[in-house]
Protein backbone atom coordinates (compact mmCIF):
# COMPACT_ATOMS: atom_id res chain seq x y z
CA UNK A 1 0.00 0.00 0.00
CA UNK A 2 1.39 3.19 -1.07
CA UNK A 3 1.76 5.91 1.74
CA UNK A 4 3.26 8.65 -0.54
CA UNK A 5 3.56 9.94 -4.45
CA UNK A 6 6.65 11.43 -6.14
CA UNK A 7 6.48 14.25 -8.33
CA UNK A 8 5.68 12.06 -11.44
CA UNK A 9 2.87 10.33 -9.15
CA UNK A 10 4.08 7.12 -8.86
CA UNK A 11 4.02 5.72 -5.18
CA UNK A 12 6.72 6.16 -2.45
CA UNK A 13 6.63 3.81 0.51
CA UNK A 14 7.79 5.47 3.53
CA UNK A 15 10.99 3.64 3.81
CA UNK A 16 11.71 4.33 0.54
CA UNK A 17 11.40 7.98 1.12
CA UNK A 18 13.40 7.57 4.23
CA UNK A 19 16.63 6.00 2.41
CA UNK A 20 16.01 8.80 -0.18
CA UNK A 21 16.02 11.46 1.60
CA UNK A 22 18.82 10.31 3.94
CA UNK A 23 21.13 9.69 0.22
CA UNK A 24 19.98 13.38 -1.15
CA UNK A 25 20.97 14.89 2.59
CA UNK A 26 24.30 12.94 2.44
CA UNK A 27 24.78 13.88 -1.12
CA UNK A 28 24.15 17.53 0.09
CA UNK A 29 20.77 17.83 -2.05
CA UNK A 30 17.93 18.34 0.00
CA UNK A 31 16.30 21.03 -2.21
CA UNK A 32 14.33 20.71 -5.27
CA UNK A 33 17.02 22.57 -7.11
CA UNK A 34 20.12 21.00 -5.55
CA UNK A 35 20.18 24.15 -2.80
CA UNK A 36 22.18 22.14 -0.17
CA UNK A 37 20.07 21.87 3.63
CA UNK A 38 22.34 22.63 6.72
CA UNK A 39 21.91 19.96 8.93
CA UNK A 40 20.25 21.36 12.29
CA UNK A 41 22.63 22.64 14.37
CA UNK A 42 23.17 20.66 17.71
CA UNK A 43 22.84 22.81 21.16
CA UNK A 44 26.86 22.86 22.72
CA UNK A 45 26.80 20.50 26.00
CA UNK A 46 29.23 22.29 28.08
CA UNK A 47 31.94 20.18 29.21
CA UNK A 48 30.47 19.19 32.52
CA UNK A 49 27.57 17.74 31.40
CA UNK A 50 29.24 16.07 28.33
CA UNK A 51 31.80 14.25 30.68
CA UNK A 52 29.34 13.78 33.68
CA UNK A 53 30.47 10.06 34.72
CA UNK A 54 28.45 7.19 33.00
CA UNK A 55 29.70 4.31 35.08
CA UNK A 56 31.20 4.01 38.26
CA UNK A 57 34.83 3.35 36.65
CA UNK A 58 34.56 6.80 35.45
CA UNK A 59 34.20 8.76 39.03
CA UNK A 60 36.91 9.52 39.63
CA UNK A 61 38.74 9.63 43.34
CA UNK A 62 35.54 7.86 45.00
CA UNK A 63 37.10 4.46 45.54
CA UNK A 64 36.24 3.72 48.91
CA UNK A 65 32.73 4.30 48.08
CA UNK A 66 33.02 2.56 44.91
CA UNK A 67 33.99 -0.53 46.48
CA UNK A 68 31.45 -0.63 49.45
CA UNK A 69 28.60 -0.13 46.74
CA UNK A 70 29.88 -2.94 44.57
CA UNK A 71 30.51 -5.56 47.61
CA UNK A 72 27.08 -4.62 48.78
CA UNK A 73 26.03 -5.35 45.37
CA UNK A 74 27.42 -8.64 44.92
CA UNK A 75 26.14 -9.79 48.05
CA UNK A 76 22.73 -8.99 47.73
CA UNK A 77 23.52 -6.60 51.07
CA UNK A 78 21.50 -3.20 50.07
CA UNK A 79 20.47 -0.49 51.77
CA UNK A 80 17.11 1.09 51.52
CA UNK A 81 18.33 4.49 51.78
CA UNK A 82 22.32 5.76 50.44
CA UNK A 83 22.70 9.67 51.61
CA UNK A 84 25.62 11.26 49.64
CA UNK A 85 27.59 14.29 50.69
CA UNK A 86 30.52 16.14 49.96
CA UNK A 87 31.38 19.64 48.72
CA UNK A 88 29.76 20.81 45.50
CA UNK A 89 30.56 19.24 41.89
CA UNK A 90 32.23 15.93 43.78
CA UNK A 91 29.48 13.55 42.18
CA UNK A 92 26.90 13.52 44.79
CA UNK A 93 24.09 13.58 41.55
CA UNK A 94 25.63 11.24 39.08
CA UNK A 95 26.38 8.56 41.65
CA UNK A 96 22.70 8.98 42.70
CA UNK A 97 21.79 8.18 39.07
CA UNK A 98 24.88 5.16 38.98
CA UNK A 99 23.21 3.56 41.80
CA UNK A 100 19.79 3.76 39.81
CA UNK A 101 21.49 2.33 36.75
CA UNK A 102 22.64 -0.41 38.67
CA UNK A 103 19.98 -1.58 40.61
CA UNK A 104 17.88 -1.64 37.71
CA UNK A 105 20.57 -2.93 34.74
CA UNK A 106 19.27 -5.78 32.79
CA UNK A 107 21.92 -6.11 30.29
CA UNK A 108 21.94 -6.40 26.79
CA UNK A 109 20.16 -9.01 26.51
CA UNK A 110 17.57 -8.32 29.19
CA UNK A 111 18.46 -11.51 31.53
CA UNK A 112 20.84 -9.51 34.05
CA UNK A 113 20.54 -8.30 37.50
CA UNK A 114 22.37 -5.27 39.83
CA UNK A 115 25.69 -5.13 38.51
CA UNK A 116 28.30 -2.25 39.95
CA UNK A 117 29.09 -2.28 36.32
CA UNK A 118 25.88 -1.27 34.10
CA UNK A 119 25.96 -1.93 30.77
CA UNK A 120 24.43 1.47 29.39
CA UNK A 121 22.77 0.01 26.19
CA UNK A 122 19.76 -1.67 27.79
CA UNK A 123 16.71 0.23 28.08
CA UNK A 124 16.60 0.78 31.87
CA UNK A 125 20.02 2.26 31.42
CA UNK A 126 19.54 4.81 28.76
CA UNK A 127 16.43 6.00 30.09
CA UNK A 128 18.24 6.83 33.24
CA UNK A 129 20.77 8.41 32.02
CA UNK A 130 18.57 10.90 29.48
CA UNK A 131 16.77 11.40 32.74
CA UNK A 132 13.06 10.10 31.24
CA UNK A 133 12.90 6.74 33.03
CA UNK A 134 9.55 6.69 34.84
CA UNK A 135 10.15 4.98 37.91
CA UNK A 136 13.49 7.27 38.81
CA UNK A 137 11.63 10.49 40.01
CA UNK A 138 14.45 12.71 40.48
CA UNK A 139 13.06 16.00 42.82
CA UNK A 140 15.00 19.22 44.08
CA UNK A 141 14.45 19.68 47.62
CA UNK A 142 14.89 23.59 46.96
CA UNK A 143 11.99 23.91 45.16
CA UNK A 144 9.95 21.06 47.06
CA UNK A 145 10.66 21.27 50.33
CA UNK A 146 6.86 21.14 51.96
CA UNK A 147 5.03 18.71 53.61
CA UNK A 148 2.61 18.63 51.22
CA UNK A 149 5.02 17.36 48.26
CA UNK A 150 6.54 14.55 51.09
CA UNK A 151 3.03 13.63 51.70
CA UNK A 152 2.51 12.80 47.89
CA UNK A 153 5.77 11.39 47.27
CA UNK A 154 5.44 8.51 50.54
CA UNK A 155 1.96 7.98 49.18
CA UNK A 156 3.06 7.20 45.72
CA UNK A 157 6.06 4.41 46.97
CA UNK A 158 2.68 2.17 48.01
CA UNK A 159 2.84 1.28 43.94
CA UNK A 160 4.97 -1.14 41.90
CA UNK A 161 7.31 0.07 39.78
CA UNK A 162 6.13 0.12 36.22
CA UNK A 163 8.78 -1.10 34.21
CA UNK A 164 11.86 -1.14 36.48
CA UNK A 165 13.27 -3.63 39.39
CA UNK A 166 13.09 -0.83 41.68
CA UNK A 167 11.26 2.44 42.04
CA UNK A 168 14.16 5.25 42.98
CA UNK A 169 13.66 8.38 44.55
CA UNK A 170 16.63 10.86 44.03
CA UNK A 171 16.30 13.74 46.21
CA UNK A 172 18.88 16.77 45.63
CA UNK A 173 19.94 19.19 48.33
CA UNK A 174 17.76 17.36 50.57
CA UNK A 175 19.01 19.19 54.02
CA UNK A 176 16.71 21.99 52.60
CA UNK A 177 13.39 20.08 53.00
CA UNK A 178 11.48 21.66 55.77
CA UNK A 179 11.14 19.60 59.61
CA UNK A 180 7.50 19.10 58.58
CA UNK A 181 8.74 17.48 55.62
CA UNK A 182 11.25 15.18 57.01
CA UNK A 183 8.98 14.13 59.75
CA UNK A 184 6.40 13.19 57.07
CA UNK A 185 9.38 10.97 54.98
CA UNK A 186 10.67 9.37 58.92
CA UNK A 187 8.33 6.67 58.76
CA UNK A 188 8.30 5.58 54.97
CA UNK A 189 12.09 6.10 55.01
CA UNK A 190 12.88 3.51 58.01
CA UNK A 191 10.31 0.73 56.81
CA UNK A 192 9.90 1.34 52.82
CA UNK A 193 8.07 -1.22 50.49
CA UNK A 194 10.77 -3.99 49.07
CA UNK A 195 10.54 -2.15 45.58
CA UNK A 196 11.67 1.61 46.97
CA UNK A 197 14.66 2.85 47.68
CA UNK A 198 15.64 6.40 48.58
CA UNK A 199 18.86 8.36 47.55
CA UNK A 200 19.60 11.20 49.02
CA UNK A 201 22.22 14.11 47.90
CA UNK A 202 23.55 16.78 49.92
CA UNK A 203 26.17 19.26 50.43
CA UNK A 204 25.35 19.70 53.89
CA UNK A 205 24.80 16.73 55.90
CA UNK A 206 24.96 18.70 59.44
CA UNK A 207 21.53 19.78 59.12
CA UNK A 208 19.71 16.71 58.58
CA UNK A 209 17.83 15.35 61.81
CA UNK A 210 20.01 12.79 63.78
CA UNK A 211 16.87 10.57 62.94
CA UNK A 212 16.71 11.04 59.16
CA UNK A 213 21.12 10.14 59.09
CA UNK A 214 20.16 6.90 61.22
CA UNK A 215 18.25 5.53 58.60
CA UNK A 216 20.48 5.72 55.88
CA UNK A 217 23.98 4.14 54.80
CA UNK A 218 26.48 7.40 54.44
CA UNK A 219 28.65 8.12 52.13
CA UNK A 220 31.16 10.61 52.29
CA UNK A 221 32.50 11.58 48.97
CA UNK A 222 36.05 13.31 49.13
CA UNK A 223 37.65 16.55 47.49
CA UNK A 224 39.14 15.34 44.59
CA UNK A 225 43.20 16.08 44.73
CA UNK A 226 45.01 18.20 42.53
CA UNK A 227 46.59 15.91 40.74
CA UNK A 228 43.77 13.86 39.81
CA UNK A 229 42.08 16.63 38.55
CA UNK A 230 44.82 17.52 36.46
CA UNK A 231 45.02 14.15 34.94
CA UNK A 232 41.57 14.04 34.28
CA UNK A 233 41.38 17.48 32.70
CA UNK A 234 44.42 16.32 30.58
CA UNK A 235 42.07 13.63 28.95
CA UNK A 236 39.22 15.38 28.69
CA UNK A 237 41.71 17.95 26.44
CA UNK A 238 42.71 14.99 24.18
CA UNK A 239 39.30 13.92 23.40
CA UNK A 240 38.26 17.58 22.88
CA UNK A 241 41.29 18.17 20.33
CA UNK A 242 43.05 20.57 22.60
CA UNK A 243 46.49 20.65 23.75
CA UNK A 244 47.25 22.40 27.05
CA UNK A 245 50.28 22.85 29.05
CA UNK A 246 50.84 20.82 31.90
CA UNK A 247 51.15 23.95 34.17
CA UNK A 248 47.78 25.50 33.04
CA UNK A 249 45.83 22.42 34.21
CA UNK A 250 47.45 22.18 37.21
CA UNK A 251 46.33 26.01 37.73
CA UNK A 252 42.90 25.10 36.36
CA UNK A 253 42.48 21.93 38.82
CA UNK A 254 44.07 24.35 42.08
CA UNK A 255 41.39 26.95 41.16
CA UNK A 256 38.38 23.80 41.20
CA UNK A 257 39.48 23.34 45.14
CA UNK A 258 38.32 19.44 44.49
CA UNK A 259 35.27 20.15 42.73
CA UNK A 260 35.26 18.03 39.25
CA UNK A 261 32.42 20.51 38.12
CA UNK A 262 34.00 23.48 38.57
CA UNK A 263 37.23 22.47 37.01
CA UNK A 264 35.47 21.39 34.04
CA UNK A 265 33.72 24.55 33.85
CA UNK A 266 36.64 26.27 34.23
CA UNK A 267 38.14 24.30 31.42
CA UNK A 268 35.55 25.12 29.17
CA UNK A 269 35.82 29.09 29.77
CA UNK A 270 39.60 28.09 29.42
CA UNK A 271 39.20 26.72 25.82
CA UNK A 272 37.22 29.20 25.08
CA UNK A 273 39.66 31.83 25.98
CA UNK A 274 42.37 30.31 24.40
CA UNK A 275 44.25 31.01 20.91
CA UNK A 276 44.38 28.84 17.90
CA UNK A 277 48.33 27.21 17.75
CA UNK A 278 51.14 28.63 16.78
CA UNK A 279 51.54 25.90 14.38
CA UNK A 280 48.34 26.54 12.22
CA UNK A 281 46.51 23.49 12.16
CA UNK A 282 43.70 24.49 13.61
CA UNK A 283 43.80 23.02 16.94
CA UNK A 284 43.71 25.00 20.29
CA UNK A 285 46.17 25.25 23.06
CA UNK A 286 45.72 26.77 26.40
CA UNK A 287 48.89 27.74 28.12
CA UNK A 288 49.46 28.81 31.58
CA UNK A 289 49.65 32.70 30.76
CA UNK A 290 46.27 32.67 29.61
CA UNK A 291 44.76 30.67 32.65
CA UNK A 292 46.79 33.07 34.67
CA UNK A 293 45.29 36.09 33.05
CA UNK A 294 41.77 34.34 32.81
CA UNK A 295 41.54 33.39 36.21
CA UNK A 296 43.46 36.85 37.56
CA UNK A 297 46.35 35.27 38.79
CA UNK A 298 48.20 37.42 37.60
CA UNK A 299 47.28 39.24 40.62
CA UNK A 300 49.40 36.77 42.40
CA UNK A 301 52.81 38.26 40.90
CA UNK A 302 51.43 41.56 42.72
CA UNK A 303 51.14 40.03 46.25
CA UNK A 304 54.63 38.12 46.04
CA UNK A 305 55.98 41.75 45.44
CA UNK A 306 54.36 43.34 47.80
CA UNK A 307 56.01 40.43 49.69
CA UNK A 308 59.05 40.86 49.14
CA UNK A 309 59.12 44.69 49.94
CA UNK A 310 57.33 43.89 53.37
CA UNK A 311 60.18 41.64 53.97
CA UNK A 312 63.11 43.89 52.58
CA UNK A 313 61.51 46.80 55.30
CA UNK A 314 61.01 48.71 52.10
CA UNK A 315 58.48 51.20 52.83
CA UNK A 316 58.02 53.61 49.62
CA UNK A 317 57.41 50.43 47.77
CA UNK A 318 55.13 48.95 49.81
CA UNK A 319 52.42 52.08 49.87
CA UNK A 320 53.65 51.96 46.12
CA UNK A 321 52.10 48.67 45.56
CA UNK A 322 49.29 48.57 47.71
CA UNK A 323 48.12 52.03 46.23
CA UNK A 324 48.85 50.12 42.85
CA UNK A 325 46.53 47.14 43.42
CA UNK A 326 43.40 49.35 44.82
CA UNK A 327 43.64 51.32 41.84
CA UNK A 328 43.07 47.70 40.25
CA UNK A 329 39.85 46.89 42.59
CA UNK A 330 41.56 44.72 44.63
CA UNK A 331 39.91 45.49 48.26
CA UNK A 332 42.42 46.18 51.25
CA UNK A 333 41.25 43.21 53.30
CA UNK A 334 41.29 40.63 50.30
CA UNK A 335 45.07 42.50 49.86
CA UNK A 336 45.60 41.64 53.67
CA UNK A 337 44.02 37.99 53.01
CA UNK A 338 46.47 37.15 50.27
CA UNK A 339 49.60 38.03 52.07
CA UNK A 340 48.55 35.96 55.11
CA UNK A 341 48.16 32.87 52.39
CA UNK A 342 51.23 33.22 51.40
CA UNK A 343 52.82 33.50 54.96
CA UNK A 344 50.59 29.81 55.06
CA UNK A 345 52.35 28.71 51.83
CA UNK A 346 56.03 29.41 53.36
CA UNK A 347 55.08 27.65 56.62
CA UNK A 348 53.97 24.78 54.73
CA UNK A 349 57.19 24.37 52.48
CA UNK A 350 59.38 24.67 55.66
CA UNK A 351 57.58 21.76 57.43
CA UNK A 352 57.14 19.60 54.57
CA UNK A 353 60.27 20.42 52.73
CA UNK A 354 59.12 21.43 49.84
CA UNK A 355 56.61 24.25 48.19
CA UNK A 356 53.10 23.41 47.26
CA UNK A 357 51.87 25.74 45.14
CA UNK A 358 50.52 25.97 41.57
CA UNK A 359 53.23 27.68 38.65
CA UNK A 360 56.22 27.19 38.23
CA UNK A 361 57.15 30.93 39.46
CA UNK A 362 54.95 30.49 42.62
CA UNK A 363 56.78 27.40 43.75
CA UNK A 364 60.54 29.33 43.22
CA UNK A 365 59.29 32.00 44.92
CA UNK A 366 58.01 30.33 48.46
CA UNK A 367 61.15 27.84 48.40
CA UNK A 368 63.46 31.15 48.43
CA UNK A 369 61.42 32.24 51.45
CA UNK A 370 60.79 29.24 53.25
CA UNK A 371 64.93 29.05 53.01
CA UNK A 372 65.58 32.09 53.98
CA UNK A 373 63.60 32.67 56.52
CA UNK A 374 63.38 30.97 60.47
CA UNK A 375 59.94 29.27 61.69
CA UNK A 376 59.90 31.82 64.41
CA UNK A 377 60.12 34.85 62.18
CA UNK A 378 57.15 33.23 59.94
CA UNK A 379 55.17 32.78 63.10
CA UNK A 380 55.79 36.66 63.99
CA UNK A 381 54.87 37.84 60.25
CA UNK A 382 51.52 35.58 60.41
CA UNK A 383 50.29 36.87 64.02
CA UNK A 384 51.26 40.38 62.58
CA UNK A 385 49.27 39.76 59.50
CA UNK A 386 46.44 37.86 61.23
CA UNK A 387 46.20 41.06 63.95
CA UNK A 388 46.13 43.25 60.72
CA UNK A 389 43.07 41.58 58.87
CA UNK A 390 41.17 42.24 62.04
CA UNK A 391 42.34 46.08 62.05
CA UNK A 392 41.35 46.35 58.54
CA UNK A 393 37.84 45.07 58.66
CA UNK A 394 36.82 47.00 61.57
CA UNK A 395 38.46 50.68 60.77
CA UNK A 396 36.32 53.32 59.09
CA UNK A 397 39.02 53.52 56.37
CA UNK A 398 40.27 50.15 55.12
CA UNK A 399 42.95 51.25 52.65
CA UNK A 400 44.34 53.69 55.45
CA UNK A 401 44.25 50.95 58.11
CA UNK A 402 45.90 48.35 55.56
CA UNK A 403 48.98 51.12 54.54
CA UNK A 404 49.54 51.33 58.49
CA UNK A 405 49.95 47.50 59.05
CA UNK A 406 51.55 46.72 56.47
CA UNK A 407 54.14 49.38 57.76
CA UNK A 408 53.89 48.47 60.96
CA UNK A 409 55.46 44.60 59.46
CA UNK A 410 57.45 46.10 57.31
CA UNK A 411 59.45 47.91 60.57
CA UNK A 412 58.86 44.90 62.34
CA UNK A 413 61.06 43.43 59.73
CA UNK A 414 64.34 44.18 61.03
CA UNK A 415 63.79 44.16 64.62
CA UNK A 416 65.18 41.25 66.40
CA UNK A 417 63.06 38.54 68.72
CA UNK A 418 63.83 38.36 71.99
CA UNK A 419 66.09 35.67 71.74
CA UNK A 420 68.09 37.56 69.00
CA UNK A 421 68.10 40.45 71.60
CA UNK A 422 69.83 38.29 74.11
CA UNK A 423 72.07 37.46 71.73
CA UNK A 424 73.30 40.84 70.44
CA UNK A 425 73.45 42.13 74.06
CA UNK A 426 75.78 38.82 74.62
CA UNK A 427 77.53 40.02 71.83
CA UNK A 428 78.18 43.07 72.82
CA UNK A 429 79.32 42.08 76.47
CA UNK A 430 81.95 39.87 74.44
CA UNK A 431 83.26 43.38 72.33
CA UNK A 432 84.35 45.07 75.89
CA UNK A 433 80.55 46.10 77.32
CA UNK A 434 81.02 44.02 80.25
CA UNK A 435 81.28 40.48 81.63
CA UNK A 436 78.40 38.83 82.53
CA UNK A 437 78.93 37.09 85.92
CA UNK A 438 78.32 32.90 84.80
CA UNK A 439 77.67 30.49 86.72
CA UNK A 440 78.07 26.90 85.47
CA UNK A 441 75.09 24.37 85.70
CA UNK A 442 76.29 21.87 88.36
CA UNK A 443 79.20 24.06 89.50
CA UNK A 444 80.07 22.83 93.25
CA UNK A 445 83.05 25.24 94.26
CA UNK A 446 81.19 25.33 97.26
CA UNK A 447 80.89 22.11 98.22
CA UNK A 448 83.83 19.25 99.85
CA UNK A 449 86.36 18.56 97.66
CA UNK A 450 84.67 14.65 96.67
CA UNK A 451 81.77 16.76 94.57
CA UNK A 452 83.47 15.87 91.36
CA UNK A 453 84.22 12.04 92.14
CA UNK A 454 80.45 12.21 93.29
CA UNK A 455 79.52 13.26 90.17
CA UNK A 456 80.99 10.67 88.36
CA UNK A 457 80.18 7.95 90.52
CA UNK A 458 76.49 8.97 90.14
CA UNK A 459 76.67 8.53 86.33
CA UNK A 460 77.96 5.25 86.74
CA UNK A 461 75.36 4.31 88.90
CA UNK A 462 72.55 5.76 86.77
CA UNK A 463 74.08 3.36 83.62
CA UNK A 464 73.32 -0.05 85.56
CA UNK A 465 70.67 1.11 88.27
CA UNK A 466 69.02 4.00 86.93
CA UNK A 467 66.60 4.05 89.95
CA UNK A 468 68.75 4.27 92.63
CA UNK A 469 71.38 6.32 90.32
CA UNK A 470 68.42 9.18 90.18
CA UNK A 471 67.76 8.77 93.90
CA UNK A 472 71.78 9.50 94.10
CA UNK A 473 71.71 12.59 92.31
CA UNK A 474 67.99 14.29 93.77
CA UNK A 475 68.23 13.49 97.08
CA UNK A 476 71.77 11.72 98.93
CA UNK A 477 73.93 15.18 100.40
CA UNK A 478 77.45 13.42 100.74
CA UNK A 479 79.00 14.14 104.21
CA UNK A 480 82.26 12.24 103.46
CA UNK A 481 83.76 10.14 100.64
CA UNK A 482 86.48 7.99 100.13
CA UNK A 483 87.16 4.50 98.52
CA UNK A 484 85.17 2.00 99.46
CA UNK A 485 83.21 4.38 102.28
CA UNK A 486 80.65 6.77 101.98
CA UNK A 487 78.86 8.42 104.80
CA UNK A 488 75.89 10.65 103.49
CA UNK A 489 72.77 12.36 104.34
CA UNK A 490 69.59 12.45 102.81
CA UNK A 491 67.15 15.78 101.48
CA UNK A 492 64.55 16.46 103.88
CA UNK A 493 61.09 14.97 103.06
CA UNK A 494 62.73 11.77 101.97
CA UNK A 495 61.84 8.94 104.17
CA UNK A 496 63.60 5.47 104.88
CA UNK A 497 66.90 4.64 104.71
CA UNK A 498 68.24 3.38 101.27
CA UNK A 499 72.00 2.67 102.61
CA UNK A 500 71.45 -1.41 101.47
CA UNK A 501 70.53 -0.11 98.22
CA UNK A 502 73.24 2.44 97.88
CA UNK A 503 75.64 0.36 98.86
CA UNK A 504 74.39 -2.91 96.05
CA UNK A 505 74.48 -0.11 93.51
CA UNK A 506 77.64 1.25 94.04
CA UNK A 507 79.31 -2.23 94.23
CA UNK A 508 78.12 -2.74 90.78
CA UNK A 509 78.87 -0.09 89.48
CA UNK A 510 82.77 -0.37 90.25
CA UNK A 511 83.35 -3.79 90.91
CA UNK A 512 84.33 -3.07 94.72
CA UNK A 513 82.73 -3.68 98.55
CA UNK A 514 81.03 -0.40 99.68
CA UNK A 515 80.52 0.52 103.20
CA UNK A 516 77.65 3.11 103.52
CA UNK A 517 76.12 4.71 106.16
CA UNK A 518 74.08 7.61 107.76
CA UNK A 519 76.23 10.25 109.37
CA UNK A 520 75.87 14.08 110.93
CA UNK A 521 78.11 17.22 109.82
CA UNK A 522 78.85 19.19 107.65
CA UNK A 523 77.40 17.92 103.91
CA UNK A 524 77.43 18.58 100.37
CA UNK A 525 74.07 19.69 98.47
CA UNK A 526 72.94 17.27 96.34
CA UNK A 527 73.85 17.06 92.58
CA UNK A 528 70.28 18.33 91.55
CA UNK A 529 70.05 20.88 94.75
CA UNK A 530 73.68 22.10 93.24
CA UNK A 531 72.56 22.44 89.49
CA UNK A 532 69.37 24.67 90.44
CA UNK A 533 71.35 26.70 92.95
CA UNK A 534 73.60 27.50 90.39
CA UNK A 535 70.92 28.17 87.83
CA UNK A 536 69.19 30.26 90.45
CA UNK A 537 72.53 32.63 90.60
CA UNK A 538 72.99 32.55 87.18
CA UNK A 539 69.92 34.11 86.20
CA UNK A 540 69.95 36.51 89.44
CA UNK A 541 73.26 37.97 88.29
CA UNK A 542 72.17 37.93 84.90
CA UNK A 543 68.65 40.09 85.80
CA UNK A 544 70.95 42.81 87.83
CA UNK A 545 73.35 43.40 84.72
CA UNK A 546 72.83 46.84 83.76
CA UNK A 547 72.12 46.02 80.04
CA UNK A 548 69.49 42.97 81.00
CA UNK A 549 68.13 46.24 82.81
CA UNK A 550 68.24 48.47 79.57
CA UNK A 551 66.65 45.64 77.55
CA UNK A 552 63.73 44.88 80.29
CA UNK A 553 63.22 48.52 80.24
CA UNK A 554 62.67 48.59 76.65
CA UNK A 555 60.65 45.87 76.08
CA UNK A 556 58.11 45.78 79.25
CA UNK A 557 56.66 42.13 80.42
CA UNK A 558 59.68 40.27 78.47
CA UNK A 559 61.28 37.59 79.92
CA UNK A 560 64.38 36.05 79.48
CA UNK A 561 64.85 32.05 77.91
CA UNK A 562 67.40 29.79 77.37
CA UNK A 563 68.79 30.32 73.43
CA UNK A 564 71.63 27.90 73.45
CA UNK A 565 69.42 25.46 71.77
CA UNK A 566 67.62 27.41 69.47
CA UNK A 567 68.81 28.09 65.67
CA UNK A 568 70.04 31.15 65.06
CA UNK A 569 67.22 33.58 63.20
CA UNK A 570 68.78 37.14 61.60
CA UNK A 571 65.76 39.41 60.99
CA UNK A 572 63.95 39.52 58.18
CA UNK A 573 66.11 42.10 56.32
CA UNK A 574 69.47 40.31 57.16
CA UNK A 575 68.56 36.87 56.51
CA UNK A 576 67.44 38.05 52.60
CA UNK A 577 70.85 40.44 51.92
CA UNK A 578 72.80 37.36 53.92
CA UNK A 579 71.53 35.48 50.38
CA UNK A 580 71.94 37.30 47.62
Amino acid sequence: MADSTDLLGEPVHDDDAAVTAAALEAAGQGGLFGDATPAPMQPYRVLARKYRSQTFSELIGQDAMVQTLGNAIRRGRLAHAFLMTGIRGVGKTSTARLIAKALNCIGPDGQGGPTIDPCGVCEPCRAIAEGRHIDVIEMDAASHNGVDEMRALTDATRYMAVSARYKIYIIDEVHMLSKAAFNALLKTLEEPPAHVKFLFATTDADKLPVTVLSRCQRFDLRRIEPAVLAAHFAMICTKEHVSADAEALELIAAAADGSVRDGLSILDQAISHADLAASGDGATHVSAAQVRTMLGLADQAMQRRLFAAVLAGQARAVIDEVAGQYALGIEPLALIAAQLALVHQVTLAQVMGSADAPGAEERAAISHWAGALGAGQVHRLWQLLLKAHDEVRAAPDPLAAAQMALLRVTHAADLPDPAGLVRRIEGLLRDGAGALPAVAPGDTRDAPPTALAWSDLVDRVEAVQPRVGALLRLAVRVVSLTPGHLVYQMAPGVPGDPAADISRALQAATGEPWQVALGEGPAAPSLEEARAAAAAAQAAALHDHPLVKAAFAAFPGARLIPADDQPREPGFAQSLHARH
